[in-house]
């Protein structure tokens, strides 16, 4: 039996959230790979390029037009915070401080989101979110705490993180009302376009990286930049237009699990008994912040107004 009309959109947007997590998941495992022959800025321009290469293809093909005036602004900002500055203090920060720091400090981000949701957008946020993303949260230190090793990490490196931790919440929050005017696909077109160009001057450091680094490693570049930067934005913005700020920030507490997962899958790193079950809490906390009461209230966002050049 096919979901009543009315669940289809959420249903939709939920998907969509769960295709983001995975690729985002999948993406700390390339970027180790990436890191070794790639610099900080060179590894994010690549990926940029790659994934607006990609983006302005299916851009052509759909026949996708420039967004409206009034989405650009949201886009430029978010652009410039999220898929520029983000990855270039986030690849720096990795190679600062070790995973499990960094995915401490980062997993700041979400609990950002939710507050800046609240105070610019009157987004709820009802006890199931708070109490979800509470036990989130606790589940991303006991994973960040179980996998830091003593020595690895610096003063600049959780700076550079908890950088990349503000400059995700900004990104995101000033996404969300571009989503309003323009569709999915052109926000996160025009955001990766807008975030290759302030890391052009990083051009020379990728040519001369790419002439001498191992075909793994610029796979795994071309990788990141094709599916957790082009498919993943675009499947992010496409749920984050049918929801909360706070609610799919919180969703993405699960990435921290699913990392664990594909560290021990991919790169049979065995995790201890401390990590899966930080991994757990992780998981459930997301279980907890995306359910309903029973009487619970329709969330507070708006459908996404159709565009002249179409919806994604």
């Amino acid at each position: 039996m096919s979901p009543a009309p009315s669940r289809r959109p959420e249903l939709l947007a939920a998907g969509a959230a769960a295709v983001t997590v995975v690729l985002w998941a999948s993406a700390f495992v390339s970027i180790r790979s990436a890191g070794e022959a790639y610099s900080p800025g060179a590894l994010a321009l690549g990926r940029l390029l790659s994934g607006a290469l990609t983006l302005g293809v299916i851009c052509l093909l759909r026949r996708e037009g420039w967004p409206p005036r009034p989405a650009w602004r949201g886009i430029l900002i978010s652009g410039l915070l999220w898929f520029g500055f983000y990855m270039v203090v986030l690849n720096w920060g990795e190679q600062q401080v070790d995973a499990g720091t960094a995915a401490l400090v980062v997993n700041v981000g979400p609990v950002l989101i939710a507050v800046l949701g609240a105070r610019l957008f009157g987004d709820a946020l009802p006890p199931r979110l708070v109490a979800g993303m509470a036990v989130s949260f606790a589940g991303a230190v006991t994973v960040g705490l179980s996998m830091s090793g003593g020595g690895g990490s610096s003063l600049l490196g959780v700076v550079l993180c908890l950088l990349a931790a503000v400059a995700y919440a900004g990104g995101v929050v000033a996404q969300k009302p571009a989503l309003s005017h323009a569709s999915a696909l052109q926000v996160t077109t025009f955001g990766c376009l807008v975030g290759a160009v302030a890391c052009l001057p990083f051009a020379g450091q990728l040519v001369h990286e790419a002439a001498a680094a191992p075909l793994p490693a610029t796979l795994n570049m071309v990788y990141l930049g094709v599916f957790p930067t082009a498919l993943a934005f675009t499947t992010w913005a496409y749920a984050l237009a049918r929801t909360t700020a706070g609610r799919m920030g919180a969703t993405t507490y699960a990435v921290p699990a699913l990392v664990v997962l594909m560290s021990w899958l991919v790169l049979d790193e065995v995790p201890g008994l401390l990590t899966l079950g930080g991994g757990a809490l992780c998981l459930a906390g997301v279980a907890v912040s995306r359910s309903r009461g029973r009487a619970a209230a329709p969330e507070k966002a708006p459908e996404p107004r159709p565009t002249r050049a179409g919806r994604s």
